[in-house]
């Protein structure tokens, strides 16, 4: 692309367009970089400098950009039909796609309610769960009107799912908005080494949920978490086990358990489903991102048939649940979702994951060298990487002096694009990313951190 259109389109950029998550008044002071294709691992801008995708286009990529079969199954489709309503009527690749995830899903989790981002997912999820109680008996249970959720939880940015988060740099400025829930404390293991190790540290906030639950099982409609997981949060890695100790607890004391699988689904740690390296079958689990393989926006609510069973009744019953939107099981993004599991399949990709993992896992190792980097969280291929100032006492650098933002603009120079969450480095690959790509990754990430020590 000549210079002037690379100019033209860097001024429009910036005065037409508001980006998430973004300082602008930073932003429109700095070259900004404008994505034009993609193929495999590798993103190019509009200049034609290519860049390894190290935040897997917000952690959704999972075989690479650009690929055959995944863009013929949408061409295939576009050329039926690309969208039509599911109120009240039905389409192919929905049906097929709802059955698929059945049958992938952990234990009897079996109906599907589509929506089209993580947020609207776990929206439908609180409100299932709220409705769920009402329709079973309003009268018993007319206290269940919370929900429990993690310190530094992060599960979307409409009105509920911020209700459920516990950012406070994201959340608390909407605080008059939002709805109560009740605070639980996160697992955090590196920043709780005062409370031991970290069986020390899931016994701790496992004790804590009992007491919760204890006094106020009867106020409490679910319990809503990331399993093994907290993306957004820092990638904060929970111990062994602390999972299923949820699980226990919120079947004792009669509460629903929301997974919110949207960042760790679809092979992201490991496994397609987190909550099966544990033996954890939610009663609502909500999934997108990585679901479409990256292509299409797409997320999905799914229960178990005792939680779909509660909303059926006659018309007069009220019993419906009232929630919808125009898009709702679009045909195209069923369609690539569809065969993105397919070809996870059919590659054994959850398998070269599981490879790849130990593989990055050793590399990592060598950043410990750095004096700067107090902490490498991993699971699966999601990667945290902490950068302190003192690996001591664990304190970080003031906002102002801008050191992770250096770090990754150091990397992007260098054909790397990761992302930070506060003072942690991020680094979430392309699923599929070859051993030799992650390895160049990693080479990148330590000299960018070297450079700004």
């Amino acid at each position: 692309m000549n210079q002037n259109k690379v100019q033209e389109l860097e001024n429009w950029d910036k005065e037409y367009v508001w980006h998430p998550f973004t300082q602008m008044k930073h932003y429109q002071k700095s070259k900004p970089l404008i994505i034009e294709k993609g193929e495999g691992s590798y993103l190019y801008d509009i200049e034609g400098k290519k860049y390894l995708d190290g935040y897997a286009s917000l952690w959704v990529n999972v075989h690479g950009h650009n690929i055959p079969e995944l863009n013929e199954a949408l061409t295939n489709q576009v050329n039926k039909v690309a969208h039509s309503t599911l109120l009240g009527s039905a389409n192919v690749p929905s049906i097929l796609l709802a059955k698929k995830l059945a049958e992938i899903t952990p234990g009897n989790l079996c109906k599907v309610f589509y929506s089209d981002t993580g947020s609207a997912s776990v929206e439908i999820a609180l409100k299932i769960a709220y409705q769920y109680w009402k329709n079973i008996d309003k009268d018993k249970y007319k206290k269940k009107n919370t929900f429990i959720s993690l310190d530094d939880a992060y599960h979307g940015d409409t009105i509920g799912s911020v209700s459920v988060g516990g950012m406070d740099l994201y959340h608390r400025i909407f605080k008059p908005l939002l709805f109560n829930r009740i605070s639980l404390p996160s697992p955090h293991t590196y920043r709780m080494s005062e409370d031991g190790d970290e069986e020390a540290v899931k016994n701790f906030c496992l004790q804590k949920l009992e007491s919760l639950l204890q006094e106020k099982a009867d106020e409490v409609a679910g319990l809503i978490m990331e399993p093994l997981v907290q993306g957004a949060a820092g990638i904060i890695t929970h111990p062994d086990g602390f999972l299923k100790g949820v699980e226990r607890l919120c079947r004792q004391y009669n509460v629903l358990l929301i997974c919110d699988e949207v960042a760790v689904g679809f092979g992201r740690t490991g496994t397609m489903f987190a909550c099966e390296q544990e033996d954890v079958v939610p009663d609502i689990m909500c999934i997108g991102k990585g679901i479409t393989g990256g292509y299409m926006p797409l997320a999905a609510t799914i229960t178990s048939e005792k939680v779909f069973d509660a909303f059926l009744g006659e018309k007069e019953e009220h019993k419906t649940f009232y929630h919808g939107h125009t898009y709702t099981g679009n045909q195209l993004s069923c369609s690539v979702a569809l065969r993105n599991i397919q070809l996870m399949e059919e590659t054994s990709l959850i398998e070269k994951v599981q490879a790849n993992v130990l593989f990055v896992k050793e590399k990592l190792e060598g950043l410990y060298n750095l004096e700067i980097v107090g902490d490498i969280r991993q699971r699966g291929l999601m990667i945290g990487i902490e950068i302190v100032k003192d690996k001591k006492s664990k304190e970080v650098f003031p906002i102002q002096e801008h050191k992770l933002d250096d770090i990754v603009a150091a990397a992007k120079e260098k054909g790397l694009i990761v992302r930070q969450l506060d003072q942690v480095l991020t680094f979430i690959p392309v699923l599929a990313m070859s051993q030799s790509e992650l390895e160049e990754a990693i080479k990148i990430i330590y000299q960018s951190i070297l450079e700004n020590i």
